[in-house]
């Protein structure tokens, strides 16, 4: 979907300079928290997170791994570049596209993603990407926002899900969990908040 990716991919640039801004009182309200319930579960000794974004999860990190991010949006890319040097963190960061990761086959022990899911033009094709590059005894992190569990919330998301589409390239009503399952990564563990809207999901390459 190169033409779609494209369109998303504008829409995050465009975003880039507010992100922080706008997701400020959210990370005060609940994000701050459940980055931390996702980080518990990651290990090394080597790490890939897709969609770094501004570069948000960087404080999370556990010492004496190696971490590679990677985002496929110019503006949050630059972004996150300045956080890791402003906070003297060392992740090396590429600009790349989960849909198509040019890395080698079994090259992490765990594969993060914050946030990232609800944006990708082909979903399934990304987490398959994840599914190839983890290794067998490795795992997958996820911590993303859906369709919620409630009826009258998930049609109202329905509604909404065009206007937040076309504004951020933002998908509010994605049902995630199934589309990790469509890609041959084993669900572990789920945990749900705020009637499902947010999800942390463990899964395995099931190899």
């Amino acid at each position: 979907m190169p033409g779609e990716t494209e369109k998303v991919r504008a829409r995050w640039n465009r975003s880039s300079r507010v992100y922080d801004f706008v997701l400020a009182p959210l990370e005060l309200l609940s994000f701050s928290r459940l980055r931390k319930k996702q980080f518990r579960h990651v290990e090394g000794p080597r790490v890939l997170e897709v969609g770094v974004g501004t570069g948000r999860n960087f404080a999370y990190y556990p010492g004496g791994i190696e971490v590679v991010g990677i985002d496929f949006s110019e503006g949050m890319f630059s972004w996150a570049k300045r956080r890791a040097l402003h906070e003297g963190i060392h992740i090396d960061l590429k600009q790349m596209d989960v849909q198509e990761l040019e890395f080698d086959d079994d090259s992490f022990d765990t594969v993060v993603s914050t946030l990232v899911f609800c944006s990708v033009p082909d979903p399934v094709r990304g987490l398959r990407e994840i599914r190839r590059v983890c290794r067998p005894t490795g795992k997958a992190i996820f911590l993303e926002h859906g369709r919620p569990q409630s009826e009258i919330l998930g049609r109202l998301f329905d509604l909404l899900d065009p206007v937040t589409a076309r504004a951020w390239g933002d998908h509010i009503n994605r049902r995630t969990t199934n589309n990790i399952k469509t890609s041959g990564l084993l669900v572990e563990r789920e945990e749900s908040y705020y009637s499902g809207i947010m999800k942390l999901i463990i899964a395995s390459p099931n190899k």
